[in-house]
């Protein structure tokens, strides 16, 4: 399933790929052959290819549109982006995100915010394109909302992505550097959900009675649901990310509440249930 509602929020997935990635215990430390074993009758085929024996992941945005502002969370990898440490995504020529954007109805022109998760390559690349020699804003006429430590962070580190996907925005004077818990409206907020970054952020809506939340890298992989201690390599501080993420998860499970995940395979989203000290993550029917 790629679109739903929740109240009169409108929600879509815009997908830029989706598919075998990592293997797992290169993605995540614990999970050895021997840990992993339990888990592939439930993990396979959705969530791991039985062929490769790689964990299985989109990449992806969430389009919302509210009766007021239509909103972009996470612009995914982008292209022509210098990516040093994964030769896989520098240098794309791929417009698929692009063409899924514009086949759901909406140009980039009609995009009003940008909301990111994290600054993360995977999640800010089409933040930019590179139009007469120069990288400028995909989205000419959008506020782009940054947290201000994840910004702070990004500016520190200085990497290509930053230098790409980050500063032209903020040169440009597109970019709103925001608390962790800002609130657009009464239908659209931020949480800080920090670990996996300094600043991350999960976005929330609400409408009519109904919750949703998109959880951005806070969890990649649905086996994480049974281990919620698994981080990834890239977590910058995993003891917090692991907080985050099982606080995240009991707080869903107990709430009820829509989650829209950034990297769980399709169709993405769903709710977490919990399952003695774990969880399950029951997806929406496709």
């Amino acid at each position: 399933m790629l679109e739903l509602n929740v109240g009169n929020i409108s929600v879509q997935r815009i997908i830029e790929a989706e598919g075998p990635v990592f293997l797992p215990e290169k993605f995540f430390p614990a999970a050895t052959a021997e840990a992993m074993a339990p888990h592939l009758h439930w993990l396979q085929p959705k969530a791991l290819d039985p062929e490769t024996g790689m964990l299985i992941l989109p990449f992806q945005s969430y389009l919302l549109r509210t009766a007021h502002h239509t909103i972009l969370i996470d612009t995914c990898i982008g292209c022509g982006k210098n990516v040093p440490h994964r030769a896989a995504w520098s240098n794309r020529t791929d417009q698929t995100w692009l063409n899924n954007l514009r086949a759901a109805g909406v140009q980039p022109e009609e995009i009003d915010y940008v909301f990111c998760t994290h600054l993360h390559v995977d999640h800010c690349g089409w933040n930019t394109t590179f139009v007469d020699g120069a990288w400028v804003p995909t989205f000419p006429n959008a506020t782009y909302i940054f947290a201000k430590e994840e910004y702070a962070a990004a500016e520190a580190g200085n990497t290509p992505i930053f230098q790409e996907s980050v500063l032209p925005v903020m040169e440009a004077g597109k970019a709103k550097l925001v608390a962790g818990d800002f609130a657009l409206d009464d239908q659209v907020w931020l949480e800080p959900t920090p670990g996996h970054t300094v600043g991350h952020v999960a976005v929330h809506m609400a409408s009519n009675g109904e919750r949703a939340v998109m959880c951005g890298d806070l969890i990649h992989s649905p086996v994480q649901c049974a281990h919620p201690d698994w981080g990834p390599f890239v977590d910058i501080d995993s003891e917090l990310a692991y907080q985050t993420r099982r606080n995240f998860m009991a707080g869903s499970a107990e709430s009820g509440r829509l989650v829209l995940t950034g990297h769980f395979p399709s169709p993405s989203m769903g709710h977490f249930v919990a399952e003695g000290d774990a969880f399950r993550f029951d997806y929406l029917e496709d």
